[in-house]
């Protein structure tokens, strides 16, 4: 029967669940590729697909996720061959049970010469000619790719049925923090896509709890959870979820909304035979899903720093670094001091250079508490996996912290890096892409600043990034220092090409030495010959005066295309800084 026809009878297609995992529970193929199994053990493959059949499913799953990681890496006979085997294998069996096979796609790598549309497409073209008409692209943390793959898949093949579904954390993020819902809506909303859904990463129960805060739409959701959450046994994972549980959450999942439910991770024939079972009781035996209830939301505080830039009134955002011990009694005397000349925000870096120094989002939440600051803090995506990340931005929030700048991040030193590693689950775009998915969930939505380097080379790189930022939610910029015509020529194009609000940056240059050091140890700073020939034979006094007078006439040269000013303060000379504030303003 037509796989349409087939849901239109109002019953639930239940699919097959892990092949991935029970294959490497298999003796001696833990270390097996699974994907390979197509090609060196079909007959342990075939097995496979037949318990599942065995167990009740009725649509299965071709052994093929990673060959997109095959065709991107150029082994375009391995992909190909494996597909042909895995479709021939797959067809056989479900011939007899009469059941659906679909392609099974999983992510498309990044960065690869060929784009995740192209990868999709290619797939898809060796597919069909296999004779498969039904779809699965799984496990998906963004929709990349999958309007070109839609499109292409419907050109070529009319009655082909495309199910596309995402893979969310309990908290309905993806791993590149993309918003659940927003994927699933963007993706429902193609008209080549059949049927969109969520697999993999959450247990049944969290994944149930997810679609019920989903407003229905008019495509069929397909949900296929994990087992469960797993453990690590010696060098194997694995999954202790009961399949009677399974069983029993994949009906209420369905009574949910779900059309298309399986199984995805650690699920085995038992789990799908018990799903089986759960979904043919009378709807009277089934336990019903319970509603998730809906708390109270407290009312919004007030963002000053969001409101002044808002309302076009000029800010001056001071960066302080945070310090380096557990002494924070200068710090918030600078910040005082600050303050006190007329500072609106204080801004904090997050370990700069990749050096370990006080939390800012800590430093944040005390400046606001105890003076009644508003604070900028930075965040970086090194070493915060997504969890750490929200966990984080939830407690700026609780604390009335609600403007963050977010950054990639310094790597770290090169001779900590055998000791220490890096860890980088986010670039900024993707960061803030995740922080604008939770600002529909709180009731003061962060205000999300990027930076600007207008002292790169290649400054059209940084306009298309800053673009991409935009897009993403960003609604302002802090830019790196204006030292030099360059930099100020810059400036006056991205104010000419961005939409959001820009800081423009004040480095105050303190000596010549300092120049010559920005110049050849820090990324990102420019300061022109002519400035650093300024600072020649200067004593400090001098230096600070000079660095006054250069701060001030480069804060009016660049008022026309800024909305502020973003000053940084070296070494920690705040009174320097106090007095360029008031010579400013």
């Amino acid at each position: 029967m037509d796989i349409r026809s087939n849901l239109k009878q109002g019953r639930p297609l239940l699919f097959d669940g892990a092949m991935g995992t029970w294959f490497a529970a298999l003796p001696g193929r833990a270390e097996e590729r699974c994907e390979q199994a197509c090609l060196d053990h079909p007959e342990e493959v075939r097995a496979i697909h037949h318990a599942y059949l065995e167990a009740g499913c009725r649509a299965v799953k071709t052994n093929t996720f990673s060959v997109g990681v095959d065709l991107a890496q150029g082994n375009e006979r391995l992909a190909q061959d494996i597909i042909g085997a895995a479709c021939r294998l797959a067809r056989e069996e479900a011939a007899a049970f009469d059941a659906y096979v679909f392609a099974d796609l999983g992510p498309a790598p990044q960065d690869a010469a060929l784009s995740p549309g192209e990868l999709y497409c290619r797939q898809a073209d060796w597919f069909l000619d296999c004779g498969i008409r039904h779809f699965l692209v799984e496990t998906l943390p963004s929709d990349d790719g999958i309007p070109e793959l839609a499109r292409h898949l419907k050109a070529q093949c009319p009655e082909a049925y495309l199910i596309v579904s995402f893979a969310v954390a309990p908290g309905g993020v993806t791993r590149y923090g993309v918003s659940g819902d927003e994927l699933y809506r963007r993706t429902a909303a193609l008209p080549e896509v059949d049927a969109a859904g969520f697999n993999c990463v959450s247990g049944p129960h969290h994944l149930l709890e997810y679609i019920q805060t989903l407003s229905p739409l008019e495509k069929p959701l397909s949900v296929m959870p994990n087992a469960g959450y797993p453990t690590v046994l010696g060098r194997r994972t694995v999954y202790h979820g009961a399949p009677e549980y399974f069983g029993q959450k994949l009906a209420q999942i369905v009574q949910a909304g779900a059309v298309i439910v399986g199984g995805c991770c650690g699920t085995t024939p038992a789990h799908i035979a018990q799903a089986a079972k759960a979904l043919e009781a009378p709807a009277s035996q089934a336990v019903s899903a319970v509603p998730v209830k809906t708390e109270e939301r407290r009312s919004p505080s007030v963002n000053t720093l969001a409101e002044k830039l808002n309302s076009g009134k000029r800010v001056i955002a001071v960066e302080l670094d945070p310090p380096a011990d557990d002494n924070i009694t200068p710090f918030l005397e600078g910040v005082r001091v600050l303050r006190d000349a007329g500072a609106d925000a204080i801004t904090i870096a997050d370990c700069p250079i990749g050096r370990p120094r006080a939390d800012s989002s800590l430093l944040a939440c005390k400046l606001r508490r105890e003076l009644g600051m508003e604070p900028l803090p930075h965040m970086t995506c090194r070493d915060r996996n997504l969890n750490a990340t929200k966990a984080l931005l939830l407690g700026l929030s609780m604390e009335g912290v609600h403007n963050v700048l977010l950054v990639t991040g310094d790597p770290i030193p090169t001779e900590d890096r055998d000791e220490v590693k890096s860890v980088f689950n986010f670039n900024s775009r993707k960061l803030a892409r995740y922080v604008s998915g939770l600002n529909e969930q709180l009731t003061t939505p962060f205000q999300i600043f990027g930076a600007l380097n207008v002292n790169a080379k290649n400054f059209d790189m940084q306009l298309k990034m800053a673009r991409e930022k935009e897009e993403n939610g960003v609604a302002g910029f802090l830019t790196q220092p204006v030292l030099s015509r360059e930099a100020l020529d810059n400036l006056k194009r991205a104010r000419e090409t961005l939409n959001g609000k820009i800081l423009g940056g004040i480095f105050p240059v303190v000596s010549y030495r300092n120049a010559c050091f920005l110049n050849n140890e820090i990324a990102g700073m420019r300061v022109c010959d002519e400035i650093i020939e300024l600072y020649k034979d200067k004593d400090r006094d001098e230096a600070e005066t000079l660095a006054t007078a250069i701060s001030s006439r480069v804060a009016h040269e660049i008022e026309p295309y800024t909305d502020g000013l973003y000053v940084m303060t070296p070494f920690r000379r705040v009174e320097l800084i106090a007095r360029i504030i008031r010579e400013i303003l």
